[in-house]
């Protein structure tokens, strides 16, 4: 069946006149091969513009996966880089990074490996920024190369981009608290407040962080309870675990002795510990003694600190606790405490007579006095009864 469009006896009989101004390859080609109106017409309008649309909307779809695939490669190189570099060392941090240098020379010569905690925990917090600018930049590329093909369409964008609008606000309003605890993960995860292995003390709640999303944070306490904590509720928290402890021992002592004498004991004892290459290792510094921390009148509280590494100030409390009890029992200082110590003595078993002759139960005229009186107690009872 013969091909007739409308106005076609006014066409040319041109490449020009059939295919327009600038003829695409397939009408030019079919113009060249049959040099039929009908025909240049018919691929022009039915196959031409379909394909060409097609081909525009693949163009957008493999810009949109080259641009994703160009920012992701460098969203990981970043990320990868910001996991495995060493943070800057400033002067008023020098003596700290010797100290960890130092401690770090002990473990090898120890043939113990490094604690990774903290590589293991900036290594995580990069990763996880690094998932999140992936994800957002997926949305953004393939969001605007969506607006590209519905324009290239045909459609209307502008009572979509209203709509679009309009659900955005709603769901604004309808889900605060959801964007508030995604803003507030992301914001943790920006300024490194906590990450996985950390001991925190959040409100009701301190424990180690188990898990940790944009949404919320699981940590276990003490006792083995589980706590999930919306990140959009909390407020404030404290962090137990990030960069360094310290160990403080409060040690009390008699208020006679001599204090100076007290802090050079204690400072011997101190680097008794510190030349130890085991507990070198848990500390970034040698102990301090403060000095006088309480008064009382029998005693004086004399405080000594370790710079210990994360979660290892307890272990170095105990252990210099007990070397400065040691040296202070060597060189003869008393401990501090009550001067009279009063021991109370179980009461007497009396026989079964006496049991029989309390003082509680009624006697009978003229009976004995109950045994256990002396005899001016005994004549004073008799002469009143």
């Amino acid at each position: 069946m013969p091909f007739h469009a409308t106005g076609l006896a006014d066409v040319p009989d041109t490449l020009t006149g059939n295919c327009g101004d600038n003829p695409g390859i397939a009408c030019r080609l079919a113009w060249d091969i049959t040099h039929s109106t009908n025909a240049a017409q018919v691929v022009r309008v039915y196959l031409a513009g379909p394909v060409s649309e097609v081909l525009r909307i693949l163009f957008v779809i493999l810009v949109a996966f080259a641009i994703r695939a160009v920012a992701h490669r460098v969203i990981n190189r970043l990320t990868e880089r910001a996991a495995t570099a060493s943070l800057p060392v400033t002067p008023a941090i020098r003596p700290a990074v010797r100290a960890q240098r130092a401690a770090a020379v002990a473990r090898a010569e120890d043939t113990i490996p490094p604690p990774t905690v903290g590589t293991e925990r900036r290594g995580q917090r990069a990763r996880a920024l690094g998932s999140i600018l992936r994800s957002g930049v997926s949305i953004v590329v393939f969001g605007i190369a969506a607006l590209t093909i519905l324009g290239d369409l045909g459609v209307n964008l502008t009572p979509l981009l209203l709509s679009t609008t309009v659900l955005g606000v709603a769901l604004g309003f309808g889900a605060q608290n959801l964007v508030r605890d995604y803003l507030a993960g992301i914001l943790m995860l920006v300024e490194d407040h906590y990450g996985v292995g950390d001991t925190i003390n959040v409100k009701d709640a301190s424990g180690t962080v188990e898990a940790m999303t944009l949404l919320t944070t699981r940590l276990r306490d003490v006792n083995g309870v589980v706590w999930h904590i919306r990140n959009g509720t909390i407020e404030s928290v404290g962090n137990e675990s990030q960069g360094w402890s310290r160990a403080v021992i409060d040690y009390p002592v008699p208020y006679g002795e001599d204090l100076a004498r007290i802090r050079a004991l204690m400072e011997q004892a101190a680097a008794s510990l510190f030349r130890e290459r085991r507990w070198r290792k848990l500390m970034l510094e040698q102990p301090e003694v403060w000095g006088a921390q309480e008064l009382s009148s029998k005693e004086v509280t004399m405080r000594i600190v370790a710079k210990t590494a994360p979660m290892r100030q307890w272990e170095v409390a105990r252990e210099l606790r007990a070397r400065v009890k040691a040296a202070l029992d060597e060189a003869g200082v008393a401990p501090a405490g009550p001067d009279t110590i009063v021991i109370t003595a179980p009461p007497a078993i009396t026989s079964e007579d006496e049991r029989g002759t309390s003082d509680d139960r009624p006697r009978a005229e003229g009976a004995p006095a109950p045994s256990g009186l002396t005899s001016e107690e005994r004549a004073r009872r008799e002469g009143g009864a």
